[in-house]
């Protein structure tokens, strides 16, 4: 089969698709035909060797992917061939076939299309995780969303709309708000040319927001934690600008703020009947038509490079999906 591969950490320019032994079968996992498979910021800490977990080498990475399965380990239930799933995995997801337990197999409704299927469950599980056990938002509460246009970012706009929040999407250009704004953002700011915390204030009375949901970090992330009223919970998803801020945590003491981190893959293993209770949840609001996967570009297994480049240059708007 072939797979992209990471004989060692480095820039992903490094990585190689060669024709590699499809992996083994074990007993209780299940084996998938990838269909298609979605590219995340993690993918890319991965390869560089800078993120939390470091696996030996060589590896495939890819943390989910969609496809049909197509053989069943020995006594291994729930499954069958033929199947639509994603697989929801650390590694192994840039291949022709990817092998991981039942539990990491989710079946897709028929609707579903397999390149929405490899851009939903990191974005979405991550989005919902964040606003429902995390923020414990309520309807009727205003959110900001720093990188709205984004993976993580679009899919919080929304599912807090869908929620039933007013959502104020931030971004650093007006194509990238225009997208958030077809998500179902209320209000919108280029941080870029206006300034964050005035802004927000403005569109709230001077009463801030309930909750910020903030993948980017940077410069933006003081700012935007000033903007958040009393009771304020600022969600910590990730640093896609780089820089780790560090922000006075007097902040959290004026206005009895809360400072919550956001670590969707460990908490689902930890609780996969939450997790799978909320993967639910978001099929029905799929199928309703009120989350819909933004797929800003697809490229075969070869051109894996761009889909990276379009990562780190900052130019997705929803997801970037390689297609097999």
């Amino acid at each position: 089969m072939r797979a992209l591969i990471c004989k060692e950490f480095g820039p992903y320019e490094n990585l190689e698709v060669a024709e590699v032994e499809a992996p083994p079968l074990a007993e209780g996992f299940v084996q998938v035909d990838v269909k298609a498979a979605g590219v995340n910021f993690p993918d890319i800490l991965l390869v560089e060797g800078k993120y939390q977990a470091q696996p030996p080498f060589p590896f495939i990475p890819g943390t989910e992917c969609a496809g049909v399965v197509s053989e069943l380990g020995k006594n291994t239930s729930g499954f069958k061939p033929g199947d639509r799933v994603i697989v929801a995995t650390m590694l192994g997801g840039f291949a022709e076939q990817a092998v991981a337990p039942a539990a990491q197999v989710i079946p897709i409704p028929d609707v579903m299309s397999f390149e929405h299927a490899a851009a939903f469950t990191t974005i979405y599980g991550t989005s919902y995780h964040a606003l429902k056990q995390r923020a414990k938002l309520k309807p009727g509460e205003t959110v900001l969303v720093l990188g709205a246009a984004g993976g993580v970012g679009l899919a919080t706009v929304q599912l807090a709309k869908a929620m039933g929040a007013k959502v104020i999407a931030a971004a650093s250009s007006a194509e990238k708000l225009e997208i958030a704004r077809e998500g179902g953002a209320d209000e919108l700011i280029n941080y870029t040319t206006e300034d964050l915390k005035a802004r927000v204030r403005e569109i709230t009375g001077n009463k801030g927001v309930d909750v910020v949901y903030d993948p980017v970090g940077g410069d933006y992330s003081e700012a935007a934690l000033r903007a958040t009223g009393w009771g304020g919970r600022y969600l910590v998803i990730g640093f896609a600008a780089g820089p780790i801020p560090k922000v006075p945590l007097n902040l959290a003491l004026l206005n009895s703020r809360d400072i919550l981190g956001v670590f969707w893959g460990a908490w689902a293993g930890r609780n996969p009947r939450e997790n799978a209770q909320n993967m639910k949840e978001l099929f029905d609001l799929y199928e309703a038509g009120k989350i819909v996967p933004h797929i800003s570009a697809a490229y075969p297994l070869e051109d894996f490079a761009k889909a990276f480049a379009d990562i780190m240059e900052r130019r997705v708007k929803g997801k970037v999906i390689l297609t097999f």
